[in-house]
């Protein structure tokens, strides 16, 4: 058996290679753009064991590794570095140190989506950064208003407001800001919609998804966030894991006898982590449970601090949905939330 320890980098990875049967290792630097590196796991004889750190824009690698046969380890970056004394850092002291974990079995093996999942992730990305680009574009179209000295909030969106906007005269450049603004947020609101369509179409296809959305305050979009992040449900023993994966439980730092606690770790997926926070907001309206603890915490803490205690609330309860197949308000009987 070969196993492989990667340190990848965008243009190139340093390997450390082991075959287990002869003893015999070898060190390689593998440049990507040349092809190198495919040519290299093209030619090995036998399906090799291939472990990589969780980096940015390794997908092609990953699927390229899948399609040859060889079996992909992905490991938590943070872990492996946290495993390793040493105050040297190298690319070759980074590779042999992985294949080191490998051999010993204690390289900190992570889930990872299958091609089909990533390309639905790609799929809520998308929509989320161009809902981003159309609430800057909108805000632009505030400020712009504001310098004419007229101040209509949302109202400015309705066909009133747009109205008003259209006919306000303006200087020569100051009414090309407008009119290319106006244009951008009609194209945006065109794809948009486009998205939502596909994104309603997509949810279909995961059983969870309209199971999660009988909870008020949850749509097609944030159900099918949590169900393409989590995966499997089973995979988490207890709900508090959940929120640990997601990065809603608090930073802790005790010791002696004396607790500290800080901030949410943030240590998790961050769209799905805004996707909860704004469902909240919603939740707290139509969920009356979610409501009374909602604004018992706001009698102690600041209100965003009470948004994130329920979006971690919710995620909890998305998560008994899932594991024990029950909607809402069903699940709330059961107390399991």
């Amino acid at each position: 058996m070969i196993i492989i320890g990667c340190d990848f980098h965008p243009s190139f990875q340093q390997i450390a290679m082991l075959d287990t049967e002869t003893g015999a290792t070898e060190e390689h630097k593998l440049m990507h753009t040349s092809g190198e590196a495919e040519s290299f796991y093209r030619k090995l004889a036998s399906p090799a064991i291939v472990g990589i750190e969780t980096v940015g824009n390794d997908q092609w690698f990953v699927q390229l590794l899948q399609q040859l046969g060889h079996e992909v380890c992905v490991g938590d970056a943070a872990q492996i570095r946290a495993s390793y004394v040493r105050k040297q850092k190298t690319d070759r002291r980074d590779a042999k140190h992985i294949l080191r974990l490998l051999v010993e079995e204690r390289f900190p093996r992570i889930w990872i989506p299958d091609t089909e999942m990533r390309d639905h992730r790609q799929l809520l990305m998308h929509r989320h950064k161009l809902v981003q680009i159309r609430t800057r574009v909108k805000n632009e179209l505030q400020h712009l208003m504001l310098n004419q000295g007229m101040q209509k909030k949302q109202k400015l969106w309705s066909t009133e407001g747009r109205a008003a906007l259209a006919s306000l005269p303006l200087a020569p450049w100051t009414d090309r800001r407008r009119k290319d603004l106006l244009s951008l947020l009609a194209m945006l609101d065109a794809q948009l919609e486009s998205l939502n369509d596909a994104v309603t179409r997509v949810a279909q296809e995961y059983p969870g998804v309209p199971l999660l959305m009988s909870q008020p305050g949850i749509g097609a979009v944030t159900a099918l966030a949590f169900v393409l992040t989590l995966g499997d449900v089973h995979r988490f023993p207890r709900g508090k894991q959940v929120a640990s994966y997601l990065g809603l439980v608090p930073r802790e730092h005790s010791s002696g006898g004396k607790q500290r606690m800080g901030g949410i770790s943030k240590q998790g997926n961050r769209l799905l982590r805004f996707l909860l926070v704004e469902a909240a907001n919603i939740a707290v309206r139509f969920d009356p449970e979610l409501r009374k603890e909602y604004l018992h915490r706001c009698h102690q803490k600041h209100s965003t601090v009470a948004k994130v205690a329920t979006a971690r609330k919710l995620a909890i309860r998305m998560y008994w949905m899932l594991r024990t197949q029950t909607p809402y308000p069903q699940v709330l009987s059961s107390r399991v939330a």
